[in-house]
């Protein structure tokens, strides 16, 4: 090897990021979506990430789970009548989080208008919980329709919303496919799990002063 490669490898930088090697390799084992604490699980399988992680949440319920212990284990922050909250698996930035309708749909126009209208004010509420936890430069909120666009689950609508810093990242999401975080999932979750309690517990005490 020439000696200037030798140095150029020698002195290179590695990020270690074992969080996406499942990602990255293919290697997840399991049913997709459904958590290595939820396995037993009996299903059925429905072919969804997104289902399936909703499938044995419930069931877990069922067996008398805890809703926070079961729906951590999935990484759900936030279940509504129509829609809910969980974090990305394999996030692009701390905070990375989507919004989904229960239904499973791969169209926004094919969503009842009231249930777009409920993803939407989940989106605001979004914005408000992200920016008091991470206080970042900027956000970005979307959604990618189909394989074409860029769509990991082609098949289950979700809104993406996700933190942004100036100079967060550089370059290396586009030209190296690496994710720099500095907290873990779990961490994620209790911060912004913590949000959403206290924003209902403002909300409700709100609520009750314009009662009285």
């Amino acid at each position: 090897m020439p000696a200037a490669r030798r140095r150029y490898t020698r002195e290179m930088d590695r990020l270690l990021t074992p969080w996406r090697n499942n990602y990255v390799s293919g290697g997840l084992e399991g049913r997709p979506g459904v958590p290595a604490a939820l396995a037993a699980w009996p299903g059925p399988e429905t072919g969804c990430v997104f289902c399936n992680m909703l499938g044995a949440v419930r069931w877990a319920w069922e067996q008398g789970w805890a809703a926070e212990e079961a729906e951590r284990s999935a990484g759900i922050l936030l279940m509504t009548a129509d829609c809910f909250v969980c974090l990305n698996a394999f996030p692009y930035s701390s905070g990375h989080l989507m919004i989904l309708p229960y239904r499973h749909t791969a169209s926004l126009a094919k969503l009842a208008p009231e249930t777009a209208a409920a993803m939407m004010a989940l989106a605001q509420r979004a914005e408000r919980w992200l920016r008091r936890i991470y206080r970042p430069d900027g956000l970005n909120f979307g959604m990618n329709l189909g394989e074409a666009a860029g769509a990991g689950v082609a098949g289950h609508l979700h809104l993406h919303a996700l933190p942004r810093w100036t100079g967060d990242g550089s370059f290396m999401m586009t030209t190296a496919e690496t994710r720099i975080l500095p907290e873990a999932l779990g961490d994620t979750w209790k911060k912004l799990r913590d949000a959403i309690a206290d924003e209902t517990t403002r909300n409700d005490l709100q609520t009750s002063m314009e009662k009285d």
